[in-house]
């Protein structure tokens, strides 16, 4: 061949190739559908084919289509939003499959009023043969929900069953093949280290698409017809973050990612962190992302590094949350050195136990580098639970209904004997709640369940039926007309505080007892079981320095906690944030001491220890005295049998006070409450939340950043300004040494709670008695330690525990007094 046809040859093969990229990914399976329409609808270079197209199978009681009166230009899909088809009654749309694997499903919603449905009132769930898409679900305004099901079978079933009394309604839907290397087995896990098995089989839920730095991207410009937006309304500071946009820079390479895997126009856009060229810029640019607590996410990074002139120029670390998951990341090394290189990183999150999620980057600590990071783009894609769920309140839909037609055979020819047992039973027990409510409540509660077996059924609005036995010793029930009552039909100006399960309303029984009422928010994930634990476990504990159970009410399919009145709130709000008085040194180090009382009686109070698990400032309540006790015991857990070291089980918790061991094997221990305590501890002494993400990099984690001046010794340099002068240099000492042995890497470095309360009661001696000679005054290293001198502290303490709480309270409700603790603490058979 002549050198000019070789370059003809090879000008063809680059136009060939350019035309291959700009075509994008051809689906096998393709069903677009207009759903009420009589005729196609095209969108960009999209054709939606009308309602009764042949190309899908519709079952449902009724065919009702949709036309909105008013031109909708809600979004740039508004034709699609012009008809609708209702579903009144369960509906099933069936689709054959030709390639098996990946598929997107994606449904459109527009709410608007025909005839008698007004769609915005609709209410149901969404499900395949293998997951839960939706469940309870409802709209207001335009919304198109993205899913992706690893489709195994031949065909496709998306069913749709309408909540009671209510109707389904959908405008539009997609079920289009998506490409196999689209998602893999290939994402990281940092919980615990390592790689995430079985995303095969994982449904998705795409929660956010973001193209950082650049502007919206359409259907039309994305080879997989997505949507990706904006980043600016999820930074958390604007100023830290600075535009890039270098799209013809560009490269896709072997090893990296493709134009199906994200466009080269979030790839050729970025958000840097805005250094400004300053040397020392030191600080994180963060976006903020509301999430489901209770899943998992795939959060998926995109890279492409257009801001370097050369190679080796970038370095970086990438968190999510506050645990790094990217350290001293250059993208083009990634890449084998090829600089605009497209790449992107996939990983998991752990369990989340709160509803935002936090990503950042930030400059990398290598020495010798010029503070910068970037980021292309991200993916959010929530992971269904273990029961196949994307839904929060989901449970699995039967596909059989065989089952129902046998409930109500069973039920009409059983029905009329029920109902009079029933009608029977109902009157007397509404006789004896009219005369409880007049009598009062203090000896009149009825127990949740009787001790022959019989059971309670919570409403299904919470538990969707689920029954749960509590034997009669676990409490007693407050009939819900008292607890209206008593809260002035739940007054919202009452509210006091609201937390994961519901608000907290300040009320008085009717003897005059004032309560705190939390009343279980039926969004809340925090539902049923953590109803149900603190009832099992409040009622076992009574001791000075844990909240006290009054009662519970479960009636109206409502799930109410009643305890004792706290006066003082919460430790965190005495802290910072709220606005109250500073506390004195010494009132702190006497809540921590009663916080640290209580957390010892949980652990050794019991032939098996009990884990608090969420042990945080916000759940440490001050009386009006402002004693401390521990509050919130909804994730409370049974610690191991003698012949176990730890419980396995799924991680909860706060994250800031998560212990870091417990987050990686997920092996549960009464030093899990240790750590999560010594986080305390330093808020204490610093007044400052946990986590800030607002603060420069090396300071948003409260725990780490305390530490390191601990480490350097110079503690006293990040002290509540308040303290400044007031805390003697030995108690202050003494207090970072518990809180830093409290922090230790490794449960088994932790001290137990025993010795954490022994040296915080010795912190407070530093702070008020000097003792002439004593030789341990200046130590470093108390905890496991005890020397002679010491023994000589027992008196002195017992007796600065009765003047504090008076010579009839120094013994527990436990039992245990403050001279036997001491005297197992001080004696190394008891330790």
């Amino acid at each position: 061949m002549s050198d000019s046809g070789l370059k003809i040859f090879v000008f063809a093969l680059s136009i060939l190739s350019l035309a291959w990229l700009c075509c994008g990914f051809n689906p096998v399976d393709n069903y677009l559908i207009d759903c009420g329409s009589i005729s196609d609808t095209t969108v960009g270079d999209r054709v939606f084919l009308a309602d009764n197209s042949t190309s899908n199978t519709l079952s449902t009681p009724k065919n009702i289509f949709a036309k909105s009166s008013t031109s909708v230009t809600s979004s740039d899909d508004s034709l699609l939003y012009q008809t609708a088809r209702i579903l009144d009654g369960t509906s099933k749309y069936s689709f054959s499959i030709q390639q098996p694997g990946r598929h997107w499903i994606r449904l459109y919603f527009y709410p608007f009023v025909h005839d008698s449905y007004n769609m915005s009132k609709a209410n149901f769930d969404v499900s395949t043969q293998d997951h839960v898409l939706m469940s309870n679900f409802s709209v207001n305004s335009n919304v198109v929900k993205e899913f992706s099901v690893n489709v195994t079978s031949s065909s496709l079933e998306i069913t749709f069953t309408p909540s009671s009394n209510s109707f389904a309604f959908l405008n539009a839907f997609e079920v289009v093949s998506v490409p196999d290397t689209l998602i893999t087995d290939g994402a990281s896990t940092f919980n615990p280290l390592g790689k995430f098995q079985g995303m095969l089989s994982q449904a998705l839920e795409t929660i956010f698409r973001v193209n950082m730095g650049g502007p919206t991207i359409l259907p039309e410009n994305d080879t997989l017809g997505r949507t990706w937006v904006p980043d600016q309304s999820f930074l958390i500071n604007k100023n830290s973050a600075t535009n890039i946009s270098r799209i013809s820079a560009v490269k896709y390479v072997d090893g990296g990612a493709t134009p199906n895997i994200a466009p080269n126009t979030v790839y050729g856009t970025a958000t840097m962190m805005n250094s400004a060229d300053n040397p020392s810029s030191n600080f994180n640019v963060t976006w903020q992302f509301n999430v489901d607590p209770g899943f998992q996410y795939l959060v998926r990074f995109h890279f492409c590094d257009i801001v370097s002139k050369g190679l080796n120029d970038l370095y970086f670390d990438v968190y999510i949350d506050s645990w790094i998951v990217s350290n001293d990341l250059d993208p083009s090394v990634l890449l084998f050195n090829t600089l605009a290189g497209a790449l992107y990183l996939d990983f998991v999150t752990a369990l989340t136990v709160n509803n935002k999620l936090l990503v950042s980057i930030g400059p990398s600590s290598l020495p010798n580098v010029s503070p910068n990071a970037i980021l292309n783009g991200l993916e959010i894609m929530k992971m269904n639970n273990s029961l196949g769920s994307l839904s929060r309140s989901a449970s699995l839909l039967s596909d059989s209904s065989s089952k129902k037609n046998v409930g109500m055979i069973v039920g009409l020819t059983f029905g009329a004997v029920i109902a009079v047992v029933l009608a029977a039973i109902i009157f007397m027990l509404c006789r004896k709640r009219k005369k409880l409510a007049r009598q009062g409540y203090s000896k009149t509660w009825i127990p949740l369940s009787i001790s022959g077996g019989h059971s309670h059924t919570v409403g299904s609005k919470y538990s969707n039926g689920t029954t749960v036995s509590v034997d009669s010793n676990l409490g007693y029930r407050i009939p819900f007309v008292a607890v209206q009552e008593a809260t002035n039909n739940f007054d919202e100006s009452w509210v006091i505080g609201i937390g994961g399960f519901g608000k907290v309303y300040k009320g008085a029984l009717n003897d005059g007892t004032k309560v705190a009422v939390k009343r279980g928010n039926p969004r809340s994930q925090q539902g049923l079981a953590e109803f149900q634990t603190e009832i099992e476990m409040l009622s076992q504990f009574r001791h000075r320095h844990l909240v006290s159970l009054i009662g519970y009410c479960d009636e109206k399919n409502e799930m109410i906690l009643i305890y004792e009145y706290m006066e003082n709130g919460t430790l965190k709000g005495h802290l910072y944030g709220s606005g109250r008085p500073s506390l004195s040194w010494k009132e702190r180090l006497e809540i921590c001491i009663g916080a640290a009382r209580g957390l010892h009686y949980l652990h050794t109070g019991y032939a098996k220890a009990v884990i608090h698990r969420d042990v945080k400032s916000a759940n440490i309540l001050l009386d009006e005295n402002l004693m401390a006790k521990v509050a919130d015991f909804g994730l409370s857990k049974t610690g191991p049998e003698i012949d176990q070291t730890h419980v396995s089980t799924a991680v909860k918790g706060s994250f800031g006070y998560l212990d870091p061991e417990y987050f990686r094997r997920q092996q549960l221990t009464e030093k899990s409450d240790v750590y999560s305590f010594g986080v305390v501890l330093f808020e204490v002494l610093c007044a400052r939340p946990v986590i800030d993400p607002t603060l420069p990099r090396e300071m948003v984690n409260l725990a780490e950043w305390a530490m390191k001046w601990q480490k350097k010794g110079q503690l006293e340099q990040i002290i509540d300004p308040t303290l400044v002068g007031k805390v003697r240099p030995d108690s202050l000492r003494k207090f970072g040494e518990t809180a830093e042995k409290c922090l230790a890497d490794f449960g088994v470095d932790r001290p137990s709670m025993g010795d954490v309360l022994w040296n915080l009661e010795y912190a407070l001696q530093l702070q008020e008695v000097v003792v002439p000679g004593d030789p341990e005054e200046n130590s470093t290293n108390m905890i496991g330690e005890l020397s002679p001198q010491i023994n000589n502290f027992s008196h002195v303490d017992i007796s600065v525990s009765t003047a504090q709480f008076g010579a009839s309270s120094v013994d527990d409700l436990s039992g245990a007094s403050m001279s036997k603790v001491f005297s197992q603490l001080v004696k190394s058979e008891g330790r």
